[in-house]
């Protein structure tokens, strides 16, 4: 049947592809369970709705694994210079926040900007210092805000003719 094309999976690659679905890595972690999700006879169609990807990428896992086995899974160091700012910065941010919270200051992202600039000798724009403190899960201290009522903060129309 067009569309159905099961995957022999060995009990070594199943129990290697269910460590890698475990994977802190996001991407690794869907290719695995796309496979596992193949080889119980999912289709790419499925299987791309459930992992939000399109059918075609599934199909290449397919052929990536069935090509190079469970490693060709594994997500591979990207070409081109290591990213030394940004792991410089985390260092430095990574120092900073290591003060008990209730001894360190607010940090904020420009502040935060700013200490990494005299401590390291940094500069990185605040946007970028941003998307890496969110790669890798670092808060500088947003989650001890207090909630609103009912958990979320109203919302409320105030465009044209309200009164």
């Amino acid at each position: 049947m067009v569309g159905r094309t099961r995957l022999s999976v060995t009990d070594e690659e199943r129990a290697a592809l269910e460590q890698l679905a475990r994977s802190s890595e996001r991407a690794e972690a869907d290719r695995a369970r796309a496979i596992l999700w193949s080889s119980e006879g999912r289709t790419g169609a499925v299987i791309g709705g459930l992992l939000g990807v399109q059918a075609d990428s599934v199909r290449q896992w397919r052929r990536r694994f069935r090509a190079g086995g469970v490693a060709a899974l594994r997500t591979r160091p990207k070409p081109g210079k290591v990213p030394w700012k940004s792991r410089a910065a985390l260092a430095a941010i990574e120092e900073l926040l290591a003060v008990p919270l209730a001894q360190r200051p607010n940090w904020t992202v420009p502040r935060l900007q700013r200490a990494v600039r005299e401590r390291a000798g940094i500069t990185l724009s605040i946007s970028r210092l941003s998307v890496v403190l969110r790669q890798k899960g670092v808060s500088a201290g947003v989650d001890h805000g207090i909630p609103s009522r009912a958990g979320r903060t109203p919302w409320r129309w105030t465009g044209p003719g309200c009164g």
